[in-house]
Formats: C-alpha cells, sequence, structure tokens
C-alpha cells in the first residue's frame, strides 16, 4: 500500500538523484560520483534536468493554440542578426514538419516563446555554468516563463561544426519549448548531450514524441528521420569495426559506438560525432597501436589517426599514403598483431601486411621501408597475402585442437579477460580474421 514518505536526509536525497542520473544514462546505478559519472556530468549538455516522463514534461504541457509565436529579445554577436535568425527559423520548422503547428515571429511584445542569450544569472535563478557544460535551457509550454528559451552567451555560436552549432542546440531547446522532455535514445534530438550531425535532425522518437502531444502533419510532408539506433540485444546485429582504446573497447556500428569496460555493467552507446566530431559518422575499420598510444580509424579511402580523443595532426590522409593500389577504395578490417608489430588491412579476398618504424618522432602510419622494393605503384613497402587454399584450410580445421587454440590465440592478442562472455564476443566479431590468425599463431 501507498504512504507518507519522511523527508530525506541532504545526502539521502543527493544520491537519489546520482541513482536516477546515473540509470538515464545506462550507467552502473551506485549513487556515487565515480569515474563514468562525473565524465557524463562533464560533457556538454543541454541544462533542462534529465529525470523526467519519457518523452514530455509531467502533465503532457503543451500549447493550447497551434499558432504558437515567438520573440528574439537580443542576439549573440558571435553570428550576424540574419544568421540567427535563420537558425531559429530552421530549428522551428523541424517541428512544424512533422506537427500542425505554425510559428509566427513577434518584433515586440510578449510572445509564447521569448528567446535570448544571457551569461550566468540572466534573470530566471537558473545562472549557466560559464564555457562548456550547460550551453541553454528552455522551460515548457505556459503562461510567464513558460516556452522561454535562453543560451548561454560564454559559449561560442556557429554555423558549422567548429564550435556548438546553434541551429543543432536551438532545435533541441525549443523542443523542450514545445512540451518534448529529454529521451534516453543517444540517436534522438532531444537526447541531453550535445552532437553536432549534418541531414534532418529528428529521431522516430522525437517524432513520436511531438506528434503525441500535437499530431500529424495534415499536410503529409514528407521526411526522413534519423536513422533508429542500434539495439545491442538484437540477435542480427552486427558490428561495422572493433578496436581497443586505453584498456576498453569501442565496437562501432552506423553512427554509434558501444564502449565496454570491466567496470561498466553494460555497454555505453554514444554517437561518434559526439566524441570525434572530426571523424566521419560511418566506420569501417580500426585497430589500435599500444605502444604508439594510437587510434586508426578508416572510411572510404580515408583513415584518421586518433590519440585518445584528440586528432593526430596531419589527418586524415589517404589510404593510399600506406602503398596500397589505387585499387583500393576501402578497408574492410584491420588489426595490429602486437607480438610481430606488424599491421594487417583486409580488403575484399586479399589483406595486406605491413611494419611501422620503431624510430622516435615518426610517423605512426609509415610502412617499414624494409619491404618488398620490387613492388611497382607506390606498393614496396607493403605485402600482399591471398587467402590460404581451401585445401590448406580445411585441413586446419579437421584438427581438433584448432578452435581451442584459436580462442586462446585470439584472447591473448587482444589482452582481453579470459571469461566466456569475452570468448563468445571475439569469436563472433573476429572470425574474419582467420587466415591471419593462422599465420600469426603458426596453427
Amino acid at each position: 500500500p501507498a504512504g507518507l514518505q519522511g523527508r530525506q536526509t541532504t545526502y539521502g536525497a543527493f544520491q537519489t538523484k546520482i541513482k536516477e542520473m546515473q540509470k538515464f544514462f545506462k550507467l552502473e546505478v551506485t549513487g556515487n560520483l565515480d569515474d563514468n559519472t562525473l565524465g557524463v556530468m562533464q560533457l556538454a549538455r543541454c541544462g533542462v534536468p534529465d529525470i523526467g516522463e519519457y518523452n514530455h514534461f509531467p502533465r503532457h504541457l503543451k500549447w493550447k493554440n497551434n499558432i504558437v509565436t515567438f520573440r528574439i529579445v537580443n542576439y549573440t554577436p558571435d553570428l550576424k542578426k540574419s544568421d540567427v535568425d535563420k537558425a531559429m527559423r530552421n530549428a522551428l520548422n523541424v517541428w512544424s514538419d512533422v506537427t500542425p503547428l505554425t510559428f509566427k515571429k513577434l518584433y515586440n511584445g510578449n510572445a509564447d516563446i521569448m528567446i535570448s542569450f544571457g551569461s550566468h544569472e540572466h534573470g530566471d535563478y537558473n545562472p549557466f555554468d560559464g564555457p562548456n557544460g550547460l550551453l541553454a535551457h528552455a522551460y515548457p509550454p505556459g503562461e510567464g516563463m513558460g516556452g522561454d528559451t535562453h543560451f548561454d552567451e560564454d559559449e561560442q555560436w556557429t554555423k558549422d561544426s567548429s564550435a556548438y552549432n546553434l541551429f543543432i542546440v536551438a532545435a533541441h531547446e525549443l523542443g523542450h519549448a514545445l512540451g518534448m522532455s529529454h529521451s534516453s535514445d543517444p540517436g534522438a534530438l532531444m537526447y541531453p548531450v550535445y552532437a553536432y550531425s549534418t541531414g534532418y535532425p529528428l529521431a522516430e522518437d522525437d517524432i513520436e514524441g511531438i506528434q503525441a502531444l500535437y499530431g500529424p502533419n495534415p499536410d503529409h510532408k514528407k521526411v526522413k528521420p534519423k536513422p533508429v539506433a542500434p539495439d545491442k540485444c538484437d540477435p542480427k546485429l552486427s558490428f561495422d569495426a572493433v578496436t581497443e582504446l586505453r584498456g576498453e573497447t569501442i565496437i562501432f556500428k552506423d553512427r554509434f559506438y558501444w564502449r565496454l569496460h570491466p567496470q561498466m555493467p553494460e555497454p555505453e552507446q554514444t554517437l561518434i560525432k559526439s566524441t570525434w566530431p572530426s571523424i566521419p559518422k560511418k566506420v569501417d575499420a580500426a585497430y589500435e597501436n599500444p605502444e604508439r598510444d594510437v587510434v586508426t580509424i578508416f572510411s572510404g579511402i580515408r583513415m584518421w589517426a586518433l590519440n585518445g580523443y584528440n586528432l593526430v595532426d596531419g589527418y586524415p590522409k589517404y589510404i593510399h599514403k600506406l602503398g596500397l593500389p589505387k585499387t583500393i577504395r576501402k578497408i574492410d578490417a584491420a588489426v595490429y598483431i602486437k607480438d610481430t608489430g606488424k599491421t594487417l588491412l583486409f580488403t575484399d579476398e586479399e589483406y595486406w601486411r605491413y611494419c611501422i618504424k620503431n624510430t622516435p618522432n615518426s610517423n605512426p602510419l609509415t610502412p617499414n621501408p624494409k619491404g618488398d622494393k620490387n613492388k611497382q605503384n607506390g606498393s614496396k613497402h607493403i605485402q600482399n597475402k591471398k587467402k590460404p587454399h581451401k585445401n590448406d584450410r580445411r585441413k586446419i580445421l579437421q584438427n581438433p585442437l584448432f578452435f581451442p587454440q584459436l580462442i586462446f590465440r585470439l584472447i591473448t592478442m587482444l589482452n582481453a579477460d579470459i571469461n566466456v562472455e569475452n570468448v563468445a564476443l571475439k569469436l563472433e566479431n573476429l572470425i574474419f580474421l582467420l587466415p591471419a590468425v593462422i599465420e600469426v599463431a603458426h596453427l
């Protein structure tokens, strides 16, 4: 039965909120400010609290009239006034495209949505925190301050990805001003952490949420929502690329990646662009060289080198700088073999092998100049190996000790913990490395 609950102590109330936040972001629920929780808190994000109902504010607040007025009270000096006007109009159009709402701009007086820029304490007793951190906040529909939308003037506002894109932040905040709360879907516009992206910004989750309040657009305007975020529990799930990064496992899928770490109870899903804005949103292959603390990302005919979360100077580069023939248009998979110091690049029915220099200050992807000098067309530093003959492979697979040895070699090569889940993961997603594993393991 329901009953009255006594007042919590200050620490108890604080711990409860931490637990709610950890649950929302799918972190381990401890109630403590551990490293993962602090990491999420430090991300650039919206100032509206995360804890709330799934898609809407409590009581499903909405505007009673489908004609909603707005006014831009002041402007940021970071952009031309015309650029700010365009960003706000486009942000509102994102929502009117999928609802019967229309937006009318006012130039004086009170509007339903009052848009302004301010810093620190700016008149609503909900201060901003300076550069980064909280970017903006908005109030749900209602009287007084209801619908008002505030942007932190201490941020650098831009039209592109060089700093915080005003259009993307405005589209998110104006979603709040229309009655949308935060979404726990990392692919949704209403996810509380900032991520730059191009194209139509709404996901299916955003569209379903706003249409639950106002209904669909009667003109049936066609829009192309962002792809649904992949489900880690999907039995048909496949991965685009897998790599290690400073003790964590990074799994790429579409425009997302998962982080796996022994201290995390379940994988953490994040938009690629929210962590690495400079790399593409689709990754074909990736590998880590732990000795150099460099992760190399491949997408199409280009590659990016990352030192932790920073792009290495001089990148991106074309993959043909490695000596690959111009006929190679993408890398399917890549792996660095610690025991041999060799990197294997897989392309269709072939794989390419090279060694990197061990001299200080050398380019992390420079091929070993001691390669086969008889090769032509710039590929003299890379050796090409065909797949093993089918008969040879059949003999290997018939060896009763093959799979136990393969499992052991895979775990050893990837420096993974030996447990059933890791074994299953590595076998399922790295079996395409079979020719290379045979060569490296000398089975």
